[in-house]
């Protein structure tokens, strides 16, 4: 099918993006190159010190951050990264039943603020569960913690620990909502021109992504997964916020504020 050729940046103008690089955002990037729209490949909590800093113009912001520095940005539109009943990449590894993890030590990675933000929820108010500490994955562990590529490799379970617990199904059985990991945001003085561009680039993006993914795509060994199993977990998410999402989101920081998250 013919399609009208893309917009061109004007002469002088130029528009960095953060690139989270999970296969779950692979779907916001599909048209950028194309637009000569540079990518900078960040992991999620580096992003928002990028677009502070004015070292890219925008990206997919965990959510967290998004509650945090709600006022420094502007959001793109109502896109986002959002489970529909499943995570598959974001995952808990266990010893033990989850809720016999009171005084347990859990692995995380500094890279994971959203999900640890939902972990410390589904612990405290679903399961009633105060784990001893949080410690980094080279330091002793009862469970740990693995989000994006990591837990899709992962997404079996891991060796050592029979006890394996999606965090966005374990949302979705407690709240019958989706779980919002990240929004599309930009720098509050970024060019209106140039923001509109970006959006409409996301827009191409998701018209033809499935396809193309679906037809071009080789197995990807180092996550497991063949094409139609790429297909098939990103057929689980949603990339822009309805009510449904909007009402998740609410909800998490609601919860977040009663369990005092931002003072721990």
């Amino acid at each position: 099918m013919y399609r009208d050729p893309a917009p061109l940046w004007g002469e002088g103008m130029s528009v960095k993006v953060g690139r989270v690089p999970y296969l779950g955002f692979e779907p916001f990037y599909f048209d950028m190159e194309r637009r000569g729209i540079e990518m900078v490949n960040l992991v999620p909590s580096a992003l928002v010190t990028a677009i502070k800093n004015g070292e890219v113009d925008g990206g997919p912001l965990s959510l967290l951050e998004c509650f945090r520095m709600d006022d420094h940005f502007q959001y793109l539109s109502g896109f986002c990264m959002s489970t529909i009943t499943q995570a598959t990449s974001v995952n808990l590894y266990s010893t033990k039943p989850i809720e016999e993890l009171t005084s347990a030590r859990i692995g995380i990675i500094d890279e994971a603020s959203t999900a640890i933000g939902l972990l410390e929820v589904l612990l405290t108010l679903k399961y009633n569960v105060t784990p001893e500490s949080y410690v980094t994955l080279q330091e002793p562990y009862d469970a740990f913690l693995l989000i994006g590529d990591q837990g899709l490799r992962n997404r079996r379970g891991a060796r050592g620990f029979p006890y394996k617990y999606d965090l966005g199904e374990e949302w979705h059985n407690w709240t019958g909502l989706p779980f919002v990991f990240a929004r599309w945001v930009a720098r509050k003085n970024m060019d209106a021109t140039d923001a509109a561009a970006l959006q409409d680039s996301i827009y191409t993006a998701f018209q033809d992504w499935a396809d193309g993914l679906f037809r071009v795509s080789e197995t990807r060994n180092y996550l497991l997964m063949r094409p139609q199993d790429i297909l098939a977990y990103t057929q689980g998410l949603r990339y822009f916020i309805g009510v449904p999402e909007q009402r998740a989101m609410d909800l998490f920081q609601g919860y977040l504020d009663k369990i005092d998250f931002y003072k721990s």
